[in-house]
């Protein structure tokens, strides 16, 4: 493939892509906005997303629609305790060609894809969970001392469903920390229920769904992203987010010293970065504002940060910890 220049693609024209796709999401994803702008943000910038909530809320379906307004290859894994790691990446197969010479030959699993939704991940096992974590941050599957490249792009998008516990593998931080994204998906509003029957009652509109962009328009898009200016105090200011999450380098008063036991990492940091650069360019300017850092701090932090057992017994939770974090943080931005 040939290398991708952000001259290929305009400002003007690669806002005008990225509105079209959330558009077209936001007509087929009745009321779920937000997550839609979030979910599309995330894509472009390069990175995997956790979509959390309950059943029958349109996780799948949502997946299934930006697979085919992208035209990515779509693949799914619908976990369960007993997965293995080679269902997931594949593993070698012994074949006997015609000729009568036996070997073994890798076979690909659904990983190979474009776009990978892997179903209820907390319903895997560790070990299985664990074979995701090569592919999700080298682009790569290592097997039998030979590595295989994902293509390009490459997006893995998580579901699992807050309330089960039972029979359920919690994602450890590490694995947690490859996403850029964690998302919910809140229940939808009345006005949207009911535009509900007449968009996805008899049919899933996914199925049917045209494509509106390709693989290659998605790394044009994406290379136009990366071209987008960050001026120095943008740069300290998305340093200081993070390092307002950190109990040990906040003040006395600070909310993190008070609520947090841990908080996020430097891969967080360039997250904030590079979703805010998408954002700009939705925003249909090719330099990152203060703004952008704000828009994506609680998707890419929520899941970030580990709150301290005094402050969840208080019945709080990341998203209220992380609003009083922000408000301190805007108060000296």
């Amino acid at each position: 493939m040939s290398a991708v220049t952000p001259d290929d693609l305009g400002f003007a024209e690669a806002q005008q892509r990225l509105l079209a796709v959330r558009a077209l999401l936001d007509g087929v994803i009745v009321g779920q906005q937000t997550l839609v702008n979030d979910l599309v943000t995330a894509v472009f910038a390069g990175g995997h997303v956790l979509l959390e909530g309950l059943p029958g809320l349109g996780k799948t379906h949502l997946a299934k629609a930006l697979a085919a307004a992208l035209g990515l290859q779509f693949s799914r894994v619908q976990c369960t305790p007993d997965l293995m790691p080679a269902d997931v990446t594949g593993g070698e197969v012994y074949t006997t060609s015609p000729g009568g010479a036996s070997q073994f030959v890798f076979r690909p699993g659904p990983v190979f894809a474009q776009l990978l939704l892997v179903d209820e991940i907390n319903r895997a096992t560790p070990r299985t969970q664990a074979a995701l974590l090569e592919a999700m941050q080298e682009m790569q599957v290592t097997n039998a001392g030979a590595c295989y490249r994902l293509p390009t792009p490459f997006c893995v998008l998580a579901t699992q469903n807050p309330i089960e516990l039972e029979g359920t593998y919690p994602l450890p931080e590490a694995q947690l920390d490859r996403f850029m994204f964690k998302l919910k998906v809140p229940f939808p509003a009345r006005e949207s229920l009911r535009a509900l029957l007449d968009v996805s009652l008899d049919r899933e509109p996914a199925d049917t769904l045209a494509a509106i962009a390709g693989p290659d328009d998605v790394l044009r898009i994406a290379a136009v992203c990366r071209s987008t200016l960050i001026a120095e105090r943008c740069k300290q200011a998305a340093v200081s987010l993070v390092l307002a999450t950190q109990p040990d380098a906040g003040e006395e008063t600070s909310a993190a010293r008070r609520h947090l036991r841990y908080g996020a990492s430097p891969r967080a940091l360039q997250s904030l970065v590079r979703a805010a650069r998408v954002r700009a360019v939705m925003a249909g300017r090719s330099h990152v504002d203060i703004a952008d850092l704000e828009a994506v701090a609680a998707p890419v932090l929520r899941h970030r940060i580990l709150l301290r057992l005094e402050s969840e017994l208080d019945g709080l939770d990341a998203d209220t910890v992380l609003e009083s974090v922000l408000g301190e943080w805007r108060s000296r931005s």
